[in-house]
């Protein structure tokens, strides 16, 4: 009966703010039986250009919550709480934590051809050399080459997503990954699959760029079915399927949402996120 029980909790997803919905997008397309909590820390975010120290205090108090929510498996949304955060939280709680650093990192290796492989991201996870670590842990002879784009966020956030600001920022960052030749490139920050076609764009059709938000979903799913966590079944009609929890700016966070998922999200909870 425990385990039923296990299997039909949900599951729980955290990020510095919005960008982590585009990793909830995946994990309803690919594990559509499943419910979800997912909690953005919109008070404050960015999370790229914090501290190690309060990064992981951030990420605790996040996991404190969603524990209260009886969920049975943790996502870690956030590229930059993944670098920081990840062991600190490991420690701490029993369940288990899913990172979207490792997916990306593997599908980097498997898809480069000429091992040359760059990773965009926040100053923070960049400069944690994460990428790199698990990289080159699976193989030491890849090359890798890491920017920070650290005006991306605020641009997707602000739903700049085509817009010549955009292009104009984006062929600066990408200048110098281009010049050295990469075949594969890491959207190593949640929001950047939201801007995926203009990075596309500019990188042009050689270059392939991996998304850590899909591998993630693939990643999860497999650990779920061999910690026989899935989902049984659909949860009922009238169920609440999907729960939205923020810090701060419940009705901005509703607005962008609905525009990620297109699922029509009726409300978002603001929560006193420091309590926890």
């Amino acid at each position: 009966m425990e385990l039923l029980e296990n299997r039909e909790k949900p599951i729980g997803v955290f990020d510095s703010g919005v960008g982590g919905l585009t990793v909830m997008r995946e994990i309803m397309r690919q594990l559509p039986d499943e419910k979800i909590v997912y909690f953005g820390d919109t008070a404050r975010v960015p999370y790229g250009s914090k501290s190690r120290e309060t990064v992981v205090r951030y990420s605790e108090q996040i996991v404190r919550f969603l524990q209260t929510q009886q969920v049975k498996a943790i996502v870690v949304a956030c590229n930059t709480a993944s670098a920081y955060a990840l062991e600190a939280l490991e420690e701490k709680t029993e369940l288990p934590i899913i990172d979207v650093v490792k997916p990306g990192a593997k599908t980097a290796v498997e898809t480069t051809k000429n091992g040359r492989v760059g990773v965009i991201g926040t100053e923070g996870t960049v400069g944690s050399g994460i990428y790199s670590s698990y990289i080159h842990q699976i193989d030491p002879k890849v090359q890798v080459t890491g920017k920070a784009c650290p005006l991306f966020v605020p641009l997707v956030e602000e739903g700049l997503w085509e817009d010549p600001v955009t292009d104009e920022i984006a062929s600066r960052y990408l200048a110098e990954l281009i010049d050295i030749g990469i075949d594969t490139l890491v959207l190593g920050c949640t929001h950047y699959p939201l801007i995926r076609k203009t990075v596309g764009k500019i990188m042009g059709e050689g270059v392939t760029l991996v998304n850590p938000a899909y591998e993630t979903a693939v990643e999860l799913k497999e650990l779920l079915s061999q910690q026989g966590l899935l989902s049984p079944g659909a949860p009922a009609l009238g169920e609440n399927r999907y729960r939205f929890y923020v810090s701060d700016a419940a009705e901005k966070f509703k607005r962008f949402a609905n525009s990620i998922i297109k699922y029509g999200i009726l409300s978002a909870k603001t929560i006193p996120i420091e309590e926890y």
